[in-house]
């Protein structure tokens, strides 16, 4: 069983900077492709980026790309999105998800996650 622990939200200002964190575990680690999600009040949960299993390859939705950046430290079973120059509209509940199988090459497509296994996610807000 897939256990996903969110952490690392929290207020911040707009044009400022957070770091998130993700620790899984349930799963071969360094075989999955990892991605974050997102979901802000009153709206459906969308992808926001991912990353193969080996941190080679990523994909970014157009709303963060040039600000956000996922990487992955396999030994550490721990996938990272680093927040810069935030906006009011990346304020949600930031969630990650494992690949449905392992070596996913496609990472870009969030038919890709898993997404019956969701972990609390971690509380993003900025303020205007």
């Amino acid at each position: 069983q897939v256990q996903l622990v969110e952490s690392g939200g929290g207020l911040v200002q707009t044009g400022g900077s957070l770091r998130l964190s993700c620790a899984a575990s349930g799963r071969t680690f360094n075989q999955y492709a990892m991605g974050w999600f997102r979901q802000a009040p009153g709206k459906e949960r969308e992808f926001v980026t991912g990353i193969s299993w080996t941190g080679s390859s990523t994909y970014y939705a157009d709303s963060v790309k040039g600000r956000f950046t996922i990487s992955r430290d396999n030994a550490k079973n721990t996938v990272y999105l680093q927040m810069n120059s935030v906006k009011p509209e990346d304020t949600a509940i930031y969630y990650c998800a494992t690949a449905k199988a392992p070596y996913v090459v496609v990472v870009g497509n969030p038919g890709s996650y898993d997404q019956d296994h969701w972990g609390l996610g971690t509380q993003v807000t900025v303020s205007s």
